[in-house]
């Protein structure tokens, strides 16, 4: 263990962990290759990107959950003497990791309610994409530095994965990807059935094992040209397909994250939030589709599971017609590699 060995602790939501990727390139710039604690989720997703040593796992809601396993990763960490901490996810949990394992600099958002636990407070960025603010903590770039983006790094088995899955469905070369689910209930679209059965062209609609009911239902709507691979296929080769797909059609969820590092267009459906608070689409030629002129939005920075004024109309408001269209108007050829 090299005495400057850097670490990056960043246990939120898989589309927040995916948005870090420029933060740990740049960090590897510096320091060279760190490590990585995160959630069983998002490790699958992160443990073959070219910029991490390592990742460790910690299931905060799971097997490491309480006293007992926060205590046992944080002497795990004290075990590889870190000199330093990154702590991109404003959490009071991170912030007492980074602590109890003894790291003597600490580095995070001032704006964290935990930010007296830091050594080093950044100022948060306003008014910029997350994977911006979130690159902030590494500081200015070096001279020459490359630009860094958002990016997965997938396999030859994740693509594989993917192609055997795509043969078996009889799914070719040109087709779409839909993503209806979201842990958050206000979040869901509930076009997506509708959607899919105006759709000329196949579908395969994607989701965790949670979402197969839900993705069962929109595939229905368009028998022999969608198929459902909710819970068929990891989360990496869920990516590998979005990396083949003519585009992605999603709610404000991990999917168009997913996107976002597999550089596949997005129609992303926006409804308690807004794309101003940091996490829609990032690059050209995308589509976002939403009620812009709504009082009530955005209504948290999650959005709820139920709406909280009872008329969710930030998302019934919202036609088959306008989403189809912004489908429609990206029949630009799938770029190269997908």
């Amino acid at each position: 263990m090299r005495p400057n060995s850097v670490l990056v602790i960043q246990t939120a939501f898989l589309g927040d962990v995916v948005l870090t990727t420029p933060l740990l390139w740049r960090l590897a710039e510096r320091h060279g290759r760190l490590d990585v604690v995160t959630t069983p989720a998002a490790a699958e997703l992160i443990e073959t990107h070219p910029a991490v040593r390592q990742v460790i796992r910690y299931d905060k809601r799971g097997h490491d959950r309480g006293v007992a396993g926060f205590r046992h990763l944080a002497d795990q960490l004290a075990v590889n003497r870190y000199a330093r901490v990154y702590l991109p996810h404003r959490s009071w949990r991170s912030a007492a990791l980074a602590v109890a394992a003894h790291i003597p600099e600490r580095i995070g958002f001032a704006d964290s309610p935990a930010s007296f636990l830091y050594t080093t407070r950044i100022p948060r960025p306003k008014r910029t994409h997350e994977s911006v603010r979130l690159l902030a903590l590494a500081g200015p770039p070096p001279r020459g530095a490359q630009r860094v983006r958002v990016a997965l790094a997938l396999t030859d088995a994740d693509h594989a994965g993917a192609e055997r899955w795509l043969a078996s469905h009889g799914v070719g070369d040109s087709f779409v990807t839909v993503a209806p689910g979201s842990i958050w209930g206000t979040k869901r679209w509930p076009g997506y059935a509708a959607l899919v059965a105006r759709l000329d062209e196949p579908v395969v609609v994607l989701g965790s094992e949670g979402d197969a009911p839900l993705a069962a239902e929109v595939a229905a709507a368009a028998p022999g040209r969608a198929h459902s691979a909710a819970g068929a296929l990891t989360l990496r080769e869920s990516a590998a397909v979005i990396a083949r797909s003519r585009l992605l059609v999603t709610n404000d969820s991990a999917p168009l994250h997913l996107a976002t590092g597999v550089g596949t267009p997005v129609v992303a459906v926006f409804g308690p939030t807004t794309p101003a608070q940091g996490f829609g689409p990032v690059g050209h030629g995308n589509k976002v589709v939403q009620e812009a002129d709504l009082w009530c939005r955005p209504c948290s920075p999650h959005g709820p599971q139920r709406c909280p004024f009872g008329h969710h109309a930030c998302m019934q408001g919202i036609s088959v017609d306008r989403v189809l269209e912004a489908v429609q108007s990206m029949r630009a050829p799938a770029a190269a590699g997908h």
